[in-house]
C-alpha cells in the first residue's frame, strides 16, 4: 500500500512559478510510475505529467509542455512538479498518483494523494 501527500500549492501571479512536492510512504516507491493530475471546479480530472520509476522517461500533456517539469528523488520517496510561466487557466487542485505502468488515464492509477490547491491570479 502507498500513501501520498502533496504540498507546495498556493497563490501566485501569472507568469510566476511554483514547485509541488509529493511524498510517498512505502519501500517500493521506485517501482511506480508517478503522475500529476489536476482538476478545476466543474471539470474532470486531467492528466498533466508522468515519470518512470527510474526517472528516465517523462511525458507531458500538450497544455503544459515547455512550462512544467516533472522529476523524482527516490532516496526521499518524493516526486516534484516544477511549474513555470503559470497562467490563470492552470488554476486547479493538483493531485499526485502512483501506477504500476506508464499511463495517462485517471482511472488506471492505483493510489492518490489528497490534492493541493494552485491558484494563479491575473
Amino acid at each position: 500500500q502507498v500513501q501520498l501527500v502533496e504540498s507546495g500549492g498556493g497563490l501566485v501571479q501569472a507568469g510566476g512559478s511554483l514547485r509541488l512536492s509529493c511524498t510517498a510512504s512505502g519501500r517500493t516507491f521506485s517501482s511506480y510510475y508517478m503522475g500529476w493530475f489536476r482538476q478545476a471546479p466543474g471539470k474532470g480530472r486531467e492528466f498533466v505529467a508522468v515519470i518512470s520509476g527510474s526517472g528516465g522517461s517523462r511525458y507531458y500533456a500538450d497544455s503544459v509542455k515547455g512550462r512544467f517539469a516533472i522529476s523524482r528523488d527516490n532516496g526521499k520517496n518524493t516526486v516534484y512538479l516544477q511549474m513555470n510561466s503559470l497562467k490563470p487557466e492552470d488554476t486547479a487542485v493538483y493531485y499526485c498518483a502512483a501506477d504500476r505502468r506508464l499511463d495517462t488515464v485517471v482511472s488506471n492509477y492505483d493510489y492518490w494523494g489528497q490534492g493541493t490547491q494552485v491558484t494563479v491570479s491575473s
